[in-house]
């Protein structure tokens, strides 16, 4: 920490839970105005330290994403602070969307970097006053369209769509319309009829 002077502490290794200490984190804040702290070990008993302790230990500055799910923290000036757990849902659908609606036939760096960016890219002012480092779940949906988009462009910027071209989708509101056309909406007709009863 002292030699190298981090911004980011990323908790990968599953070890006891402890691993990042008051001391790292209060360092990191002299020379870091907004830490990156991130332990996402699982399960809850092995991540490398809490939200709240993060949050604490940072003065409420940090960044925080976590592997587990962890509760909300009030801050001591009554801020509520909301922990994002990292998942790969927030772009593997929308990865899977891309590549089934515009036959993708190579998943690049380039198109992960672009599906990261779009997922970033969905969240709101107010996700990103409350704390969070990712946008609410309940835009999945949201979230997955507008990746599926970014890796489409990209596939077709690249020559690597095998089912579309860019003169079918020329504009970005047409390859929207296209993506949400074709994604999977989970609504089922009821198997049994009530009326009859």
């Amino acid at each position: 920490m002292k030699q190298f002077k981090p911004s980011v502490l990323l908790g990968l290794a599953a070890q006891p839970a402890g691993l990042f200490t008051r001391e790292m984190i209060e360092s990191m804040r002299g020379y870091c105005a907004r830490p990156i702290v991130m332990p996402m070990s699982n399960p809850t008993a092995k991540a490398e330290c809490t939200p709240a302790q993060a949050y604490e230990w940072s003065g409420g500055t940090a960044i925080v994403a976590t592997g587990s799910p962890f509760p909300a923290y009030t801050h001591s000036d009554g801020k509520v602070l909301i922990p994002s757990q990292c998942n790969n849902m927030y772009v593997f659908p929308g990865l899977g969307l891309a590549a089934s609606v515009a036959g993708v036939s190579e998943i690049t760096d380039a198109m992960l970097y672009k599906a990261a960016v779009a997922c970033v890219d969905t969240m709101t002012e107010e996700e990103i006053a409350s704390g969070r480092t990712f946008p609410q779940l309940k835009r999945i949906r949201e979230v997955s369209r507008k990746v599926a988009c970014a890796v489409i462009d990209e596939a077709l910027t690249r020559g690597l769509a095998t089912k579309i071209s860019r003169k079918e989708v020329p504009t970005a509101e047409e390859l929207e319309a296209l993506v949400h056309r074709k994604m999977y909406d989970p609504i089922y007709v009821p198997l049994i009829d009530n009326r009859r009863q």
